[in-house]
């Protein structure tokens, strides 16, 4: 079977693992702020706080920009639900952003025409959630400049886009946003088994997100109400989670992010090659951006109009044949959860034609050329 993903282990990745397993510290040890030094001097960011998994990481992020009951949070009608449920947790509303049919990504026309209407209404987001759809990262400078001009907060979900650059910044860097999110669950660029890590440049974000992280204690001094009377000492702050990460998880993504620039440039080469291959056929190939390096976690095929009612037949047949390919995604409105508190189909026309017409079709590393000609010939065989 070909899966769309797969994580791609070494031996020195295994031996990683080992050497923490043997040591004196599984978690809250030396290898969780080792691996975060790594990934924030790789993203030129001032800090990195590594957390159990990305959703964890969306979930801080929002505490520490103040969201609560009463606020708005605004993100992409294409992700996965952690985007959005981020915000529900701090008891915020939620509501979305069609997508623009390049890139799949939140369409910045889009989203003027929705902030001009909220600012008229008084209803403008405290916080925008834009995310990188398939590792692309979004128009970022632009929605810096409408943050600047309506005064809402930036929470990039870069859960695709670890390894990825836009206008010569690697995606993390926090230049147009307040904190970046990135996930590192097996199916991603470079992976810690589950995990994720929130970065930004703000010392003050920075230091909530890391109360949020553990119960909301500190035993930083200078945080203190107190005078600390002895080493063991500790003072809880605000109301906080256990989303630490281990150290066993911290290891692995230390070895796995020697080749975070390999990586990105395997999936590339794999996306360049599918674009020669399935040149000519009746479907809609991603758009390759020369000035954004994305990092192509997905690689996403759309039908094109007059056989996009063969989706789900075309997606069948590919499994029939042990190509494991999925969707990405369905729009997050449309799911019952999101229905019952009052979305409706034909919130964000564009999210929902790209859900009726795209399948995510195998990309990962070690892809062999063999299996990719194998997957080229199957969709051939299938929509021609």
């Amino acid at each position: 079977m070909i899966p769309y993903g797969r994580q791609d282990i070494t031996e020195s990745d295994i031996k990683a693992v080992k050497e923490v397993l043997s040591s004196d510290f599984l978690t809250q040890g030396p290898k969780v702020p080792e691996f975060e030094k790594t990934v924030s001097s790789y993203c030129n960011s001032k800090y990195a706080l590594a957390v159990n998994s990305a959703t964890s990481a969306l979930h801080i992020a929002c505490l520490a920009l103040g969201v609560r009951k009463g606020d708005i949070v605004w993100t992409s009608a294409n992700t996965f639900v952690a985007s959005s449920n981020c915000a529900l947790y701090c008891g915020a509303q939620i509501d979305f952003i069609d997508i623009n049919e390049n890139d799949f990504n939140i369409s910045i026309d889009s989203l003027e025409q929705k902030l001009k209407e909220a600012k008229s209404q008084g209803t403008l987001p405290k916080v925008l959630i834009p995310v990188h759809m398939c590792g692309k990262s979004c128009d970022m400078k632009n929605i810096k400049y409408l943050s600047d001009k309506y005064g809402f907060k930036i929470i990039e979900d870069a859960s695709h886009a670890v390894g990825g650059k836009y206008n010569d910044y690697k995606v993390g860097s926090c230049e147009y946003s307040d904190i970046t999110v990135f996930s590192f669950h097996p199916v991603k660029i470079i992976t810690t088994g589950e995990g994720g890590m929130a970065l930004t440049n703000d010392q003050t974000l920075y230091n909530l997100m890391s109360l949020y992280r553990s119960h909301g204690i500190t035993r930083d001094k200078s945080m203190m109400d107190k005078k600390a009377i002895s080493e063991w000492y500790y003072e809880q702050h605000v109301l906080g989670f256990n989303y630490r990460m281990t150290d066993i998880h911290a290891a692995l993504g230390i070895s796995q992010f020697k080749r975070i620039d390999q990586y990105v440039v395997d999936r590339n080469n794999i996306a360049i090659k599918y674009q020669e291959m399935l040149a000519n056929l009746p479907l809609k190939l991603p758009f390759i951006d020369q000035s954004i390096l994305s990092s192509f976690h997905l690689y996403v095929v759309r039908l094109e109009d007059d056989i996009i009612d063969e989706r789900d037949r075309v997606f069948s047949k590919l499994r029939e044949k042990n190509i494991l390919v999925n969707l990405h995604y369905i729009p997050v409105y449309l799911h019952p959860y999101y229905q019952k508190i009052g979305f409706n189909k034909g919130y964000c026309p564009n999210a929902e034609v790209f859900y009726k017409s795209a399948i995510s079709i195998p990309i990962f590393p070690r892809l062999s050329s063999k299996d990719q000609s194998y997957i080229v010939n199957e969709i051939k065989k299938i929509i021609t």
